[in-house]
Order: C-alpha cells, then sequence, then structure tokens
C-alpha cells in the first residue's frame, strides 16, 4: 500500500523493479536477468526501495491519514444509514462519493 501513495517520489529503476518483484511476481533472477544487472544489485535495490516507502510513510503520514478517514467515513456511514430518509439517503451517496 505505500507504494500506491508514494510511488511519484521514487525514481524509474526503483519503480520498476519494485513493479515487477511485487506486481508481477518476477523473481529476482528474472529482474536481473531482463534488467541485465546482478542479482545482488536488484535485491538491494529493493531492499532500500521498501526501507525507503516506510521512511517516508513515518514522516508524512499519508496512508495512516487515509486509513483513519476510511475508518471515520465507513463509522459514519453506519451510523447514517440507520435513519430513513431521502436526505440521508443523499449524505450516504456523498460520502461513497469521497472514496
Amino acid at each position: 500500500m505505500l507504494y500506491d501513495f508514494y510511488y511519484p517520489l521514487l525514481t524509474n529503476k526503483q519503480t520498476t523493479y519494485i513493479d515487477m518483484y511485487h506486481r508481477e511476481d518476477y523473481s529476482l533472477g528474472e529482474i536481473s536477468e531482463l534488467m541485465e544487472v546482478s542479482r545482488q544489485a536488484v535485491y538491494d535495490t529493493i531492499r532500500r526501495t521498501e526501507k525507503t516507502l516506510v521512511s517516508y510513510e513515518e514522516k508524512l503520514g499519508l496512508y495512516d491519514k487515509f486509513k483513519r478517514r476510511q475508518s471515520l467515513l465507513k463509522s459514519l456511514e453506519t451510523e447514517i444509514s440507520n435513519q430513513t430518509s431521502d436526505h440521508i439517503t443523499q449524505l450516504i451517496d456523498a460520502i461513497k462519493k469521497i472514496d
């Protein structure tokens, strides 16, 4: 999830390696062959990038804020859904659009 929030802050190489490894499920060996670098270079880049993403989250907290906002919206939606009226239904629809 951190990648989804902070990928614009990464270099092209970091983005490529992380995408290939985590999203496309390539092995370190496959990435190293395709990128023509050593397996160790791929491993180091991925681990360093993961640490960088954690560091960004510690400093900026975007993912944590997102999770808290989602939780609050869900609670509000639950509270409102217990009410009955067209106005309340409109509020629920507006809350869902925030996502």
